[in-house]
């Protein structure tokens, strides 16, 4: 018998996001993730939501700085071999974040939460300068779905057959890789693709799973990068692997409250 003193250590992961309620998004869906990969994850949380599968009711911010406290602590003692940013909904957030990100060096899955599929505005206004400016330029790949890249770009992201050219200008735009998530275009047949600012592409497809409520798609996807990264995989393998994950964990759901849910576990 294997003595569980002398089993192999986990590798950490951090993840910098908002607490998801109704727990398919969020912190909770990162942990859930970070576990089905082999992971210990460990948290910042920057808010509180109150919500359900029919939308956001209430949102309570943390203050900047305790969300940088809450990232110290972490890395002084578990030492995350990545992390990733969800929900950070202000521009103080934001700027804490890149700060810590810029100062620890810890490499950056940016899933860059800007709006709810519900329609609820998760990052103020004033927010996405920052982001744009000073925390995607950190990132070692930037997870946006369609309507992230619409904002990002300054003109509607189509997806599709157009995908890989707007991953392309994403990454040439910013200089960092993008995973352009193509979940929200029209048809059954969905692509996502990797672009690196030199110009390589990956694609990823998928067939849509209509019977699924895929809430939290967005931040498992992520999570599951970012374990993988944590793991000491490269980005394609990374980014490959948490590809395959998702679309195991919505095509194979359970069912929870009258709703088939991604399967995490």
């Amino acid at each position: 018998m294997t003595n569980p003193t002398h089993s192999r250590e986990l590798p950490v992961a951090l993840s910098i996001a908002g607490s998801d309620s109704g727990a398919g998004a969020g912190i909770q869906a990162d942990l859930l993730t970070f576990a089905a990969h082999g992971v210990f994850g460990t948290t910042a949380i920057t808010c509180l939501t109150a919500q359900n599968p029919h939308g956001v009711s209430g949102i309570q911010a943390t203050t900047a700085s305790f969300v940088t406290e809450q990232c110290r602590q972490v890395a002084q003692h578990f030492h995350p071999k990545a992390l990733k940013t969800g929900m950070l909904l202000n521009a103080e957030i934001v700027r804490a974040v890149a700060e810590f990100i810029r100062s620890s060096g810890i490499p950056a899955v940016i899933d860059p939460v800007m709006a709810a599929t519900s329609g609820a505005t998760l990052l103020a206004p004033d927010a996405i300068d920052a982001v744009r400016k000073q925390l995607i330029p950190l990132a070692a790949v930037v997870t946006p779905n369609l309507d992230e890249a619409t904002i990002l770009l300054g003109r509607k992201a189509l997806g599709g057959l157009h995908c890989a050219e707007e991953a392309q200008e994403l990454a040439r735009i910013f200089n960092v890789p993008f995973l352009l998530k193509g979940g929200h275009a029209e048809g059954d047949e969905l692509v996502d693709v990797l672009a690196t600012p030199t110009g390589e592409t990956k694609s990823f497809t998928a067939r849509r799973a209509p019977a699924v409520d895929t809430h939290g798609s967005g931040c498992t996807l992520s999570a599951a990068i970012t374990a993988q990264l944590a793991k000491g995989k490269n980005l394609t393998e990374a980014v490959s692997i948490a590809h395959a994950y998702l679309q195991g964990a919505i095509h194979g759901p359970i069912q929870v409250a009258g709703l088939n849910c991604i399967r995490h576990l």
